[in-house]
C-alpha cells in the first residue's frame, strides 16, 4: 500500500472520527505501511491528511475539535457518523470530540465590535423575551442580531436631498444569524436555511460562524449563489473577521417587520429609533443618533479588553 491507501483503509476500518495519531496508530498496528526509519510517522500521517483537505479530495473530510486540532473521517461514512434526527438536524457528540466551552451569545460582543468598525450599529434580539417565546418555531423567525447602516454624505444639503428623494437609499438594515461552529454539511444546511428564514425581511442577510469547516467552501458558495445569504467568518480578534461571501440586496419586507415589532419589544424599539433618525430635523439628528447608540449592543474599545474577554469566556484564538 501507498501511504495514502493506508490512511484511507485505516479510516475505513475505524469507521468513526479519528485524529491523525489514531490513524497513524492503526496504520502501524495493521502494518499497512512501512515508515522505515522515519522518526515521526504521526507527523507524516498528519501532513498527508492535511493534503487530502487542501487538495479538495472528496474522499476525506474533517471537523475542528478546537485549538487547531481536527478529527478526520471518510465522506461516505458521513451519514452514519452524523445521523439526521427525525425532528431536527443534530450532530452526535462522540467520545473523542472535545466539546467547546464558550457560548454562542458570548460571540455577540465580538461581532458587534467588528460591525461597529465598519459603521454598522447592532442590537441583539432575544427570542426568549418575545410573545410565545416557548414556541420552538420562534428560532426560525427571529434574527440573532440586527444592524443598521446610514448613508453618510459630506454635506447636510446632499444628506437632506437623498432623504427627500428616496428614504430607502439613506439606510440599510441587515439581519445576522450567529453560530459557534459549522463543521459538517448538516450543520451548514440547518444554519444556512435558518438564516434564510430569519433574514427574509431585511435588506441583507448573513450567516456568521466562529468556526467553519475547510471542506464546506464549495457548498457555501453554491448556497450563496442560489439564495443570496452572505457568510462571515468571525475571529477572536474581531477586526480580522472577514466576509467570505457577500449578501444579495433585497427590498425590506414591511409585513414581516411589523410581525417582529409586534412580538419582540427590542426589535420594535430598534426600528423606532431608526425611524426617529430618518424623520429628525437637522438640529435633532445627533441626539437621535446618540439615543440609538445607547440602545444598541456594547462593543470593545481596546485590544486588551478583547483579549481578557476571550479568556474569561473560553473563546479560543484559532490563529495562534
Amino acid at each position: 500500500m501507498t501511504i495514502k491507501e493506508a490512511i484511507l483503509q485505516s479510516l475505513e476500518d475505524l469507521g468513526n472520527l479519528a485524529t491523525y495519531n489514531e490513524v497513524c496508530g492503526h496504520v502501524v498496528q495493521k502494518k499497512y505501511y512501512d515508515f522505515g526509519q522515519a522518526k515521526t510517522p504521526a507527523a507524516t500521517v498528519s501532513a498527508m491528511l492535511g493534503s487530502f483537505i487542501r487538495n479538495g479530495d472528496s474522499r476525506v473530510k474533517r471537523i475542528s475539535t478546537g485549538k487547531g486540532n481536527f478529527s478526520y473521517y471518510l465522506s461516505k461514512n458521513e451519514n452514519a457518523i452524523f445521523p439526521i434526527a427525525t425532528t431536527s438536524i443534530q450532530v452526535t457528540q462522540l467520545p473523542n470530540q472535545k466539546k467547546t466551552s464558550y457560548s454562542e451569545r458570548s460571540l455577540h460582543k465580538l461581532f458587534s465590535t467588528y460591525l461597529k468598525s465598519v459603521g454598522i450599529s447592532t442590537k441583539t434580539i432575544y427570542h426568549e423575551q418575545s410573545v410565545n417565546s416557548k414556541d420552538n418555531n420562534q428560532k426560525w423567525i427571529h434574527p440573532d442580531m440586527v444592524g443598521v447602516e446610514f448613508t453618510r454624505l459630506h454635506t447636510r444639503t446632499s444628506q437632506s436631498l437623498i432623504k427627500s428623494i428616496s428614504v430607502a437609499e439613506s439606510f440599510k438594515i441587515t439581519s445576522y444569524e450567529l453560530k459557534r461552529e459549522i463543521n459538517t454539511d448538516y450543520d451548514l444546511k440547518q444554519a444556512y436555511f435558518q438564516a434564510v428564514s430569519n433574514s427574509s425581511w431585511a435588506n441583507y442577510g448573513y450567516l456568521v460562524a466562529f468556526e467553519i469547516g475547510d471542506n464546506l467552501s464549495d457548498e457555501i458558495s453554491r448556497l450563496n449563489q442560489s439564495f443570496g445569504i452572505g457568510v462571515i467568518e468571525l475571529k477572536a480578534n474581531p477586526y480580522e473577521s472577514k466576509i467570505i461571501h457577500q449578501s444579495r440586496f433585497k427590498s425590506l419586507d414591511f409585513k414581516t417587520i411589523d410581525k417582529l415589532c409586534h412580538i419582540n419589544n427590542d426589535f420594535d424599539k430598534f426600528i423606532d429609533k431608526i425611524d426617529k433618525i430618518l424623520k429628525a430635523e437637522d438640529r435633532y439628528i445627533r441626539s437621535s443618533e446618540k439615543e440609538l447608540e445607547e440602545f444598541c449592543d456594547n462593543y470593545f474599545s481596546s485590544d486588551t479588553e478583547i483579549t481578557l474577554y476571550c479568556k474569561e469566556h473560553n473563546i479560543p484564538d484559532k490563529d495562534n
